[in-house]
């Protein structure tokens, strides 16, 4: 993949979370479930933290300096990862634009917004939004591609004889 299709990628990713949480925002009540399918309520909260609301106890400056640094060391990973990992790269630019798409709540409005609630009976998960689930599908992408690399470097050890 190009440089400008991962580019597009992360203001993609970017531009549907917070479209999503604008339409959030704008169209469901507060703190109030509203159903969509038997295990999934839309359910709009702010998280005053990072991931499942650790950290909240930090100022809203700490952690939006924290979410640049990571975003920093994830671009660093990225620019120094072989351009034929495509999944590392497509799970980095999901990283970033996720990350992204938090930091800009976070400076604009001092919280992130969340909303989707996943359940079933009195289990329910944390509240999550687009953001959180590309930051997600993002890693899950990264871990893959190791997994994938791992076995063809392996299949590529066993062909070569010592």
């Amino acid at each position: 993949m190009t440089r400008t299709v991962n580019l597009i990628l992360v203001a993609i990713a970017i531009f549907l979370d917070q479209v999503s949480k604008y339409w959030v925002e704008t169209s469901l009540p507060l703190q109030e479930r509203v159903p969509v399918l038997p295990f999934l309520d839309l359910y709009r909260t702010y998280n005053t933290g990072i991931a499942f609301s650790m950290l909240s106890f930090l100022s809203d400056w700490i952690l939006a300096l924290l979410t640049i640094c990571i975003v920093g060391f994830v671009l660093w990973l990225w620019s120094n990862t072989s351009r034929d990992r495509k999944l590392t790269h497509i799970g980095f630019a999901l990283i970033v634009g996720g990350a992204l798409g938090n930091l800009v709540d976070r400076t604009l409005l001092g919280h992130v917004i969340d909303f989707i609630l996943v359940h079933h009976g009195s289990w329910s998960f944390a509240v999550f939004n687009l953001a959180d689930s590309f930051i997600s599908v993002g890693a899950g992408f990264v871990i893959l591609d190791e997994l994938l690399e791992m076995k063809r470097n392996a299949k590529n050890k066993a062909a070569k004889p010592d």
